[in-house]
């Protein structure tokens, strides 16, 4: 096929079957990996074949640095032991135990060239974990952890790669591995700082935004060539330059930039990622046709691939359970409870970078493609058997998932914090000569963004419209109205093509910030939802009364009374008794409810009229 015809395939299959996977609830990795499969056996179709100078260099950097800016700085930090143990310790770990392995099982292979196997295999794929996580609910933090050891592990693995690969052709000493090492981790963070220094500095020049996505494109490489040009680790240049840019956009770039980089780089995120899980599958037809020239039976293959296989799964359980061993033993005040180190360790499968480096293996190394077939087996057989089943493994761990109630609470609580800072700050630079109605509709509108996040709180937009909601139905009519008028007079032919031009871009900002708006709301109803049951559909709520008379105005009942603090306040609807909330030491207002039974309580906090079922866990 035609080269722009294999690219048009690529986003066309990536498209149509994203979309089914998305529709269905499906794992759209999962699902390409499978339907490449498929597809490598379709004569002259696809006919695409992976190198390392494709991956490593074409599809690595984008990928790495679009995860990078959109990953916390603050969670990476907060994370750091974690993440050093899995993609420092646990790569390290798993490099000896399938080397080893592969050692035993895989006839007339080298422990050089077994422990580069190791190598290959020790880096699992961030994408494929998360988007099962996020999909099954798993904890944030434990998101966090894994997307914070996905950019880090292969950098290690590489860095492991090339100092077995050396070993293959020659001897390696301790020292040499340990400079490697150091000459690696070290300049790839170095080559990352300034980098992120330099196009710092530029960006602060830069108020365009297709000039700063254009910068934001190269930036990748900008971090990536350099450390690879001086033997350091090119992936972690780019993770550290990506992690410190998209800590410090918000003061670096325009809100325009902001937001065009976010939107361009989600659509080459979405590209890249489901492109690379396309082409792993359609690697295993030429994969197999290169074994015809080994003088190894099929049983012996398969025994190979599979022991390698098993010994990937199993040294990533045994690191998660020993380390969380380890530290009970020692009684770590930060330590992983049984459930967590299960999820963790089930949560190992691999990718793209695993087939690419592969192929960095010289051509003279023993059983080289049996080698090669025992890493897409890693690759099928985690993507397909882990994949298929941690969402089974998190419910039966049954681990807290992410609270959507509180998640709103916060949102809500944040934006007024924001809205308040706002009008103090118009309040200071205000003067006398600023006119009255500008002033007024400044605070209007800074009261309005806040209030419109407490609306979203209260009961299910079905039920009742808020006014926030009235507007952006009204307002959307108003502006499709508007629209129809523009493209009347574009018709006709009056006006000029630019003034046409600015008008719709206008009605498109306005409708696009709405849409915005409409979606958050819908999130949240949606996540407050139980399986038959809307936010407030509940008949304690709807039998609570909005208000009650408050016993003890001052402050938390108990707390008064014992001399203890709290941080918010909450009303029982039945008969008045003031608690502290769930974030308080004591937790008063629950203990109320289990003490006495009265189902519904609301916030008596400033702005907040947001009422709470405990019997039914409903918002209301």
């Amino acid at each position: 096929m035609h080269p722009a015809l294999n690219i048009l395939g690529l986003v066309a299959v990536v498209g149509v079957v994203a979309g089914v996977a998305r529709r269905l609830g499906w794992s759209e990795p999962l699902a390409l990996f499978v339907i490449g499969i498929g597809l490598s056996f379709v004569p002259h179709f696809l006919e695409i074949r992976l190198t390392p100078d494709i991956v490593l260099v074409g599809l690595l950097p984008p990928l790495l640095y679009a995860a990078a800016i959109r990953t916390s700085l603050i969670d990476f930090k907060a994370n750091r032991r974690a993440i050093g143990l899995l993609s420092v310790g646990l790569v390290a770990f798993t490099v000896f135990a399938v080397g080893l392995v592969a050692w035993w099982v895989v006839p007339s292979v080298s422990l050089a060239a077994a422990l580069a196997l190791g190598a290959v295999v020790a880096p699992p794929d961030a994408v494929a974990a998360t988007t099962v996580a996020r999909r099954v609910n798993m904890p944030r933090r434990m998101v966090s952890i894994l997307e914070g050891e996905s950019l880090v592990n292969d950098a290690t693995a590489l860095v492991a790669l090339n100092t077995t690969v050396a070993a293959i052709t020659a001897t390696v000493s301790p020292w040499y591995v340990g400079w490697d090492f150091l000459r690696a981790a070290g300049g790839g963070v170095l080559v990352g700082l300034v980098a992120a220094f330099v196009l710092a500095q530029i960006r602060r020049l830069i108020d365009d935004a297709v000039l700063d996505t254009t910068l934001s494109f190269a930036a990748p490489y900008i971090a990536f060539l350099p450390a690879q040009e001086i033997k350091a680790s090119g992936v972690l240049a780019v993770v550290v330059c990506g992690l410190l840019l998209g800590h410090k956009a918000p003061v670096l770039q325009t809100a325009g930039s902001r937001i065009a980089e976010n939107i361009n780089w989600r659509t080459v995120q979405f590209l890249l990622e489901n492109v690379v899980f396309l082409l792993i599958g359609l690697q295993i037809r030429d994969i197999l046709r290169n074994l015809r020239h080994t003088h190894l039976s099929w049983v012996q293959i398969a025994v190979s691939c599979v022991a390698v296989l098993v010994a990937t799964i199993l040294a990533r359980v045994l690191w998660m359970f020993g380390v969380s061993g380890a530290l009970h033993l020692v009684r770590s005040k930060r330590t992983w409870s049984w459930r967590v180190s299960a999820v963790v360790s089930w949560a190992g499968m691999r990718g793209v970078v695993t087939l690419a480096a592969v192929f960095l293996l010289p051509a003279a190394t023993p059983q080289r493609d049996v080698l090669t077939l025992a890493a897409f087996t890693v690759v099928a057989g985690t993507l397909l058997i882990q994949g298929l089943t941690l969402p089974w493994v998190v419910r039966r761990a049954d681990l807290p998932a992410p609270d959507a109630a509180e998640d709103a609470l916060q949102s809500a609580g944040l934006v007024q914090t924001a809205a308040r800072a706002g009008l103090a700050v118009l309040d200071e630079v205000a003067t006398d000569d600023d006119p009255p109605e500008v002033l007024d509709d400044l605070r209007s509108r800074a009261t309005e963004r806040s209030n419109r996040i407490w609306e979203q709180l209260g009961r299910s937009q079905l039920e009742i419209e808020p006014p926030a909601a009235t507007y952006r139905r009204l307002r959307l009519l108003m502006l499709s109205a508007e629209r129809g008028s523009v493209l009347e007079a574009r018709d006709s032919g009056t006006y000029d093509d630019e003034v046409l031009r600015s008008a719709l871009q206008a009605i498109d900002l306005e409708e696009s910030l709405l849409d915005r708006i409409d979606d958050a709301a819908s999130k949240v109803d949606d996540e407050l939802v139980t399986s038959t049951q809307r936010t407030g559909d509940c008949e304690h709520l709807r039998d609570a009364p909005r208000f009650a008379q408050p016993r003890t105005p001052e402050g938390c009942e108990e707390c008064l009374r014992d001399g203890t603090r709290w941080v918010h306040l909450r009303l029982c609807l039945a008969c008045g008794h003031v608690g502290c909330c769930d974030s308080s030491p004591m937790r008063h207002a629950s203990a109320h409810f289990h003490d006495t039974g009265d189902p519904v309580m609301r916030s008596i906090e400033p702005g907040e009229a947001w009422r709470w079922c405990f019997r039914d866990e409903l918002l209301g």
